[in-house]
C-alpha cells in the first residue's frame, strides 16, 4: 500500500482520487484540515488549510474515509478510516 494520491480538485476542493490504483469519488462536502499560522500583519493567528478530510467512495459503492495533505511530492494519504 502506498500514502501518494493522486487528486483532481473542483473549485479547489478534492473532487475525486486515486489511491492505491483505486479511483474513489468524493461524495461528502470535504473539511479542510488546517494548520495555525501566525500571520504578522493580523492581531491573531489565521488557519492555513494543509489538506483535507472527506468521504471516498469506489465505483463498488465502497466507503472510507480519509485524511490528504499536498506537500512538495504531490499529495499524501495521512489516514484511511474503515
Amino acid at each position: 500500500m502506498t500514502d501518494e494520491a493522486a487528486v483532481w480538485l473542483v473549485n479547489g476542493t478534492p473532487a475525486r482520487m486515486v489511491w492505491d490504483g483505486v479511483r474513489y469519488r468524493v461524495t461528502d462536502t470535504p473539511t479542510p484540515l488546517t494548520e495555525d499560522a501566525w500571520c504578522p500583519a493580523l492581531t491573531h493567528a489565521a488557519a492555513r488549510i494543509i489538506g483535507w478530510r472527506f468521504q471516498g467512495t469506489t465505483a463498488g459503492g465502497q466507503s472510507m474515509m480519509f485524511d490528504i495533505v499536498e506537500g512538495d511530492q504531490g499529495w499524501r494519504v495521512l489516514r484511511v478510516y474503515d
